[in-house]
Parts: C-alpha cells; sequence; structure tokens
C-alpha cells in the first residue's frame, strides 16, 4: 500500500512537473475523441434510419457495423497508415470506425421502440413519413440514441491512447512510452487523467441521457393522449 501511494504521488508530481506538456496531450485526446465521435454519428444515426426503413439494408448496415467494432483499431490504423500515413488522421479514421455499431445499434433500437400508436395518431393526423420521422420516431429515440453516443464516447476515451503507435499524440504518449521506459510516475500521470476524463464524460452524459428520457416520455404519454 505505502508502494501504491508513492507511485501515485510521484505521478501526481509528474504530472504538475510537466503541466504544459499534460495540456498540449489532453487537448489533442479530447480532440482525437470529439472529432470521431462527432463523425460516426454524423455517419450512424442516418444510417440507423435507413435501416428502421428498409429490412434488406438493415441486415447489411449492421454486419458493417459489426465488423467495424470487431476488427482491432490497431489494425485499423496500419489498414489506414498507407493512404493517411502517420499523425493525426489514421488515428481519427481508427476511432471513427470504432465508435460507429454502438450509435448504429441505438438508432435503430430507438426508433423501432416508438410506441405503434403513437405512430398511428400522427398518421390520423396526416403526417407524412418524414414527418413522423422528424417530429414524433427521432424525438423519442432520442435517450436511446443518446446512451449508444454516451457509450461509444466512453469507449474512445479509452482507445484514443492507442494514437500513440502512429504518432497521432493524446495521453497514451506518456502511458505506452512510460511503460516502455518503466517510468512509473509518466505512467501514472497519463492514466489517471484518462480515467478521470471517462467517467467525467460518462457522468455528464448519463445526466443528459436521464433528462432526455424524461422529456420523452412525458412527449409519448402527450402524444398517446
Amino acid at each position: 500500500m505505502p508502494g501504491v501511494v508513492s507511485t501515485l504521488t510521484a505521478g501526481i508530481d509528474y504530472l504538475f512537473a510537466n503541466l504544459s506538456v499534460f495540456l498540449g496531450l489532453l487537448r489533442r485526446h479530447l480532440t482525437l475523441v470529439f472529432v470521431s465521435e462527432i463523425a460516426a454519428i454524423a455517419l450512424a444515426v442516418p444510417l440507423g434510419i435507413v435501416a428502421t426503413r428498409y429490412d434488406r439494408a438493415k441486415g447489411t448496415i449492421l454486419s458493417v457495423g459489426n465488423v467495424a467494432q470487431t476488427v482491432p483499431p490497431l489494425a485499423i490504423i496500419a489498414l489506414s497508415f498507407p493512404i493517411l500515413g502517420l499523425g493525426y488522421r489514421p488515428a481519427v479514421v481508427a476511432l471513427f470506425v470504432y465508435a460507429l455499431l454502438p450509435v448504429l445499434t441505438n438508432t435503430i433500437a430507438g426508433i423501432e421502440s416508438v410506441d405503434e400508436s403513437v405512430i398511428d395518431a400522427a398518421k390520423g393526423m396526416g403526417m407524412t413519413r418524414n414527418e413522423r420521422l422528424r417530429r414524433i420516431q427521432l424525438p423519442l429515440a432520442l435517450p436511446i440514441i443518446f446512451a449508444g453516443i454516451r457509450t461509444s464516447t466512453v469507449i474512445n476515451v479509452g482507445t484514443a491512447y492507442l494514437a500513440f503507435f502512429i504518432g497521432g499524440g493524446g495521453l497514451g504518449n506518456w502511458v505506452i512510452s512510460g511503460i516502455n521506459l518503466f517510468n512509473m510516475p509518466q505512467v501514472v500521470a497519463g492514466a489517471i487523467p484518462g480515467a478521470l476524463l471517462a467517467i467525467t464524460l460518462d457522468g455528464m452524459l448519463a445526466l443528459v441521457e436521464r433528462r432526455l428520457g424524461d422529456s420523452a416520455t412525458s412527449d409519448q404519454v402527450a402524444a398517446a393522449g
């Protein structure tokens, strides 16, 4: 136990002694996570909508999403390296591919979970298919979609450490190089902020998800009534 405490203390001392470097690594880590996540949302949500409308496309889309989740991030990095080279871009591509499946599956599940009576009521009001999607299905599905966004964001916080291997930057620079050099204070200084970042983002997104869920429940009751 004293050894653990001394290692943690040394890690904190290392972080503050190299604060400017740490802030740069943290900024790059956040950029990797959020840019890849926004790109994944921009693709996965429309694909999820298409999958709910066309049964033939649904199997293909989910298969692609499952393959993307199955392939290790390092393998994706290796495949993108000949095209994009080293650095930031292949790291974003790897994280983007890895973030797709949770958002995709939750988009499909969210839209399909909307009560048929609510959809029938919208049809009775003369709403077109697109109007039902925009005004009824997507708002009610939003909490479930957001749960997928929350999951993929937290996963990407950890996966972004692998950007080190292609010069993508981020907190992985300290963790992985620290392991190679047996520099435990450096490892701790890079690992603990990442863990705290994941916990903080998960808590914040969970709060938003809960509020969206309360709002969607109210909207569904009003629509059914």
